[in-house]
């Protein structure tokens, strides 16, 4: 008996080994079969790959579904095997310790088979899947940009811009030539412009139920003055083809020669401030509305912040700690919220909603100039720095970023869009990038010879009532530009 059980097993591992080699056969002849089908689909089907590049995806693929197919058989007879031990064991009336045992064997054999296929896979296919990768980033379907208007005026560079909150809306520029500028936003045209500092005017914010604007200056004050502005009529924008915000020809060399800009002769000016703020005794270089518009707060380079009472134009609070000068501040949409940054790497959340306590939390997450930080309108904080990075800090727990995102430029004065939850990044490398509040990239704004800034781009601005532009971006070549972004609803879903 015990020659005829050994005999027959051996007839049954050989009968396994013949029908496994048949079945390797079988499926490298079907394979050929299936690519050259596959083949004669791709020519048939429209794709904005070349042909070229689809056989040689086809060809990766097809040599990943044999390995597999191989590791798929090789696991069945694994399985059998299992399966006639346990029989056996059955039959002679053991105990199922050792199908454990053999449990245990297959799963070792199978991961050691898999770790071996996923080291065989990394080895062989790596340089052509990086290639595979990189020729998706100019096909892939993503945010799509379109240049609308540009707001050309100004004698010098644009620091700051901002949307105005109510009707009519309207764009604000801040400037080094002293002025800050209101413009139409569909026609481009120049609406208005405020003279009233003695330098240069590095920001602007308007009030959120008001027809009064806030700029702050170089020359130590802040201003805040009223306006009154009729939007003209409209007139019919030339069809520009919507373009891919993906890399695009930079030349930069041609760029750089440009003439004189003449400002609009025919804008109506402003030259006395309805109110100014005087406590600093250093370049005031940001100031917002606090929620509700009845206060205000400063940031300058005397490393303090100024919070004022707008009615009687008294310093209510002097916010102090920052060890260098202040780069920026803004004020939470619905809260009573404060965050300052300066150069000391440092942002800090200044808390007022309670009148008897006015709580600090100071945060270092950056290694470099704080250049701006953010609010948006759940509880996240966004800062960006001149160290190329930008961190999402959740306001409940801030003790480290939920995201960051890492660039390869010094990041100015970022802005998050409300509907959307985009981030967009001004760069010291004329490029704006756009992020979501993952720290995924979504898309790159296209800067060539033809459109796009010139030099250094200071700061982004969302408008979320306007669809014809709905960001806006200013830099150091004297202009602004309005642009329309198209976010696919696959990406905004992610």
């Amino acid at each position: 008996m015990p020659v005829e059980s050994g005999s027959s097993a051996a007839r049954q591992a050989k009968q396994k080994r013949k029908s496994h080699s048949l079945s390797i056969r079988r499926t490298n002849s079907t394979e050929q079969e299936r690519s050259g089908l596959q083949r004669d689909m791709l020519e048939g089907q429209d794709s904005k790959l070349p042909l070229s590049l689809r056989g040689n995806l086809l060809d990766l693929f097809s040599q990943i579904e044999r390995e597999f197919e191989n590791l798929y058989i090789e696991n069945l007879e694994l399985r059998r095997e299992i399966e006639t031990l346990n029989d056996r064991l059955a039959a002679d009336g053991q105990t199922f310790e050792g199908a454990d045992l053999a449990k245990g064997a297959l799963k070792t054999k199978a991961s050691h088979s898999t770790s071996q296929l996923s080291q065989k896979l990394k080895t062989t296919y790596k340089a052509s899947t990086s290639k595979i990768v990189s020729s998706f980033k100019a096909t892939t379907s993503r945010a799509v940009c379109q240049l609308v208007k540009e707001y050309v005026g100004h004698r010098d560079g644009i620091w700051d811009l901002s949307v105005s909150r109510i009707q009519p809306v309207v764009l604000g520029t801040a400037s080094a030539d002293h002025s800050a500028m209101l413009w139409s936003i569909e026609t481009g045209k120049c609406l208005l412009k405020y003279m009233g500092h003695q330098g240069s005017v590095n920001s602007i914010k308007f009030h959120p139920t008001e027809q009064m604007a806030l700029t702050a200056s170089g020359d130590q004050t802040a201003h805040i003055w009223r306006y009154m502005v009729q939007l003209p009529t409209p007139q019919p924008v030339a069809d520009i083809s919507q373009t891919p915000c993906e890399d695009d020809p930079d030349f930069s060399d041609k760029d750089e020669a440009e003439g004189e800009v003449e400002g609009p002769n025919d804008c109506p000016s402003v030259r006395v401030a309805t109110t100014t703020l005087r406590s600093h005794q250093g370049v005031v270089i940001a100031a917002d509305w606090l929620v509700g518009g009845k206060q205000v707060v400063t940031a300058s380079w005397d490393r303090a912040a100024n919070l004022y009472d707008v009615e009687t134009s008294e310093l209510v609070h002097s916010l102090t700690g920052h060890d260098q000068e202040l780069t920026h501040c803004c004020t939470h949409p619905t809260q009573r919220l404060v965050v300052t940054s300066s150069r000391d790497t440092t942002f800090r959340l200044w808390d007022f909603r309670d009148p008897s306590i006015h709580s600090v939390n100071v945060f270092q997450g950056h290694t470099d100039t704080v250049t701006s930080a953010v609010f948006t309108v759940g509880d996240n904080v966004v800062s960006g720095s001149d160290d190329r990075t930008v961190k999402v800090w959740d306001l409940k727990n801030m003790r480290s970023p939920i995201a960051t995102i890492r660039t390869d430029s010094a990041v100015n004065r970022i802005s998050v869009s409300v509907t959307q939850k985009i981030i967009a990044l001004p760069h010291d490398n004329r490029q704006v990038r756009l992020f979501d509040m993952a720290g995924v990239r979504l898309a790159r704004l296209p800067r060539s010879n033809r459109q796009g800034h010139r030099r250094m781009v200071c700061c982004s601005a969302w408008c979320e009532d306007n669809t014809t532009c709905n960001l806006f971006t200013c830099g150091f070549d004297r202009q602004a530009i309005g642009w329309n972004i198209n976010i696919p609803a696959l990406l905004q879903e992610k």
